[in-house]
């Protein structure tokens, strides 16, 4: 299993010896996938209750705990008064408690820097996976066995964990504890998920991968079907891509979790590469933590995405900017309620191809990867201008002294940027016409999903500009610098080597091992030009 595609990443061989430290702590392999499997039953008599938790130690808060075991919970509700029988998979998202430490697998998050945004894991929230089942039991009093097995992890894998669920699940409700207890421990042993490996994850006989023959074969961790999800949505395409890149708050009205879940997380995918940086809930009830916080009409909805199922929420959410009511397949497209004026104007020839596509029975893999095309170049047409006047503010390399602390990052110009539209903008590279610059300028600024992409952008140059600084002490004569230079200068010039040096490791730096071999190097030839005394302080330090 390819954790994401090609190219995108390198692997260091210091990650390795980190993982394999890791490795050796109480559920340390574990935990890198999963934070813990909960059991959500139903009784009669005892009514809603955790049935078990696992691994037993689990570092989830009681309110978390509870959070999880409610949207389970409430789910066994709704699917029971609608008479669902079988089995039933949904995902949620739940805010991790104030205060509450992120464990994670390795000290230095060599995953959360190599992977791609849209994969990275989430250090605020926690992500829910579902399988209910309700079948007819005689055996029970109520007549019906109803119960939920839930995964939950930081990771967004919601195609890698609803297909693990699909393996374990059964074969769970059919032998109980001592199956779950016994794919936990299979989980133990998987390798961790370090980006660019290609990963065999075996469980209860099968192997989890992307490579041909294999009894499981999942293309991607995370990509839902997205031509499914917007199959009911497709003439207003464009608009809810406009939506998503202004983080604009959505409501989503669904018939079942299901559909809202994979609705919203496929929503939440239209505008990658970029992450989408608001709140979103795939399955949010009236139980939720926020609920309160959601609904309040004492001032203008947050920037969220909300997937429901409840009819309490059609008059509790009718103030909303955007409200998208998905039931049976209709192309009529009386399914969105906004006054969203957009910028841009539609993509007709897509939205034909696709419809054509329906009438010809095109494969719905193929269907979506025609859609997830298009939107991804939408996406990459609207972001090369922003990428291109970032790195423009980028110190030039001859800039850099190693004598002096690295120059500045320019600060952003919004009114700067917007001049480079008139003649590189996305006008350049995309077939859409419409208001690129209104779109650009008086909405997106304002969007959390620039300021995200911005942080994220200016803390990449940093690293960058920190990495070029250490190329050039390398490359200087240190030896020579110090030759007429005090005691007390060359012992700041170590300390700040040594600085250096950490905070390259920490920040896991994207500089070659040899250039810090190499600088570790000239510190020691340093040190031992000094008095003795000097010496052993230093080495002490």
């Amino acid at each position: 299993m390819d954790l994401y595609e090609s190219g995108h990443a390198r692997t260091y061989a210091k990650s390795e010896k980190s993982v394999s430290a890791a490795s050796r702590m109480p559920w340390a392999r574990f935990s890198c996938w999963v934070e813990c499997v909960c059991v959500v039953t139903f009784d009669l008599e005892l009514g809603q209750a955790i049935e078990l938790v696992y691994p037993h130690d689990t570092k989830l808060t009681e309110k978390e705990v509870s959070i999880t075991f409610l949207v389970s919970f409430f789910n066994i509700v709704f699917l029971s008064l609608k008479g669902c029988l079988g089995d039933t998979q949904f995902s949620f998202r739940v805010r991790q408690s104030v205060g509450q430490k992120s464990s994670w697998f390795v000290e230095e998050d060599i995953y959360s820097r190599e992977a791609p945004v849209t994969l990275q894991r989430d250090p605020g929230h926690y992500y829910g996976y579902v399988y209910f089942r309700q079948v007819k039991d005689t055996t029970v009093k109520r007549g019906y066995f109803q119960k939920s097995l839930v995964v939950i992890s930081r990771l967004p894998y919601v195609n890698l964990f609803q297909s693990l669920l699909q393996l374990i699940a059964p074969e769970y409700f059919e032998k109980l504890d001592p199956c779950l207890e016994a794919v936990c421990n299979e989980i133990d042993q998987w390798p961790a998920p370090i980006p660019g490996q290609t990963l065999n994850l075996p469980v209860m006989g099968v192997v989890i991968q992307n490579l041909l023959p294999a009894p499981m074969v999942l293309p991607t961790v995370n990509e839902l079907d997205l031509f499914k999800c917007f199959q009911s949505l497709l003439i207003h395409i464009q608009m809810l891509w406009e939506l998503m890149l202004l983080g604009e708050p959505i409501v989503i009205m669904a018939p079942s979790p299901t559909i809202s879940s994979e609705t919203v997380l496929a929503l939440t995918s239209c505008i990658a590469p970029l992450k989408y940086c608001c709140d979103y809930r795939p399955y949010f009830t009236i139980h939720d933590s926020e609920f309160k916080e959601y609904t309040t009409r004492t001032q203008a909805p947050p920037n969220v995405i909300l997937g429901v199922t409840n009819p309490f929420f059609i008059k509790t959410f009718q103030y909303w900017p955007h409200i998208i009511r998905i039931g049976e397949l209709k192309m009529s497209g009386k399914c969105v309620y906004t006054s969203y004026k957009t910028y841009l104007h539609k993509d007709k020839a897509l939205i034909k191809r696709l419809l054509k596509g329906i009438q010809r029975k095109r494969p719905s893999e193929v269907q979506s990867a025609i859609l997830r095309r298009h939107l991804l170049e939408l996406t990459q047409s609207f972001i090369i201008p922003l990428e291109r006047y970032m790195a423009s503010l980028m110190p030039l390399q001859k800039a850099i002294m190693p004598w002096k602390n690295p120059p500045q990052i320019r600060s952003f110009s919004r009114e700067e940027f917007m001049k480079t539209l008139e003649h590189s903008g996305p006008q350049l590279t995309s077939v859409l016409k419409g208001d690129w610059m209104g779109f650009t300028g008086k909405r997106f600024f304002r969007s959390p999903n620039f300021d995200g992409w911005y942080r994220l952008r200016h803390k990449e140059m940093s690293h960058k500009l920190e990495s070029l600084h250490l190329e050039v002490l390398c490359e200087a004569d240190l030896l020579l610098w110090i030759k007429d230079k005090s005691e007390v200068e060359i012992v700041d010039l170590v300390l700040k080597l040594r600085e250096k040096l950490v905070k390259a490791h920490h920040q896991q730096l994207p500089v070659k091992e040899e250039v810090l071999q190499k600088l570790e190097s000239y510190i020691q030839t340093i040190i031992t030009s000094l008095p003795e005394d000097l010496q052993a302080v230093l080495k002490r330090h």
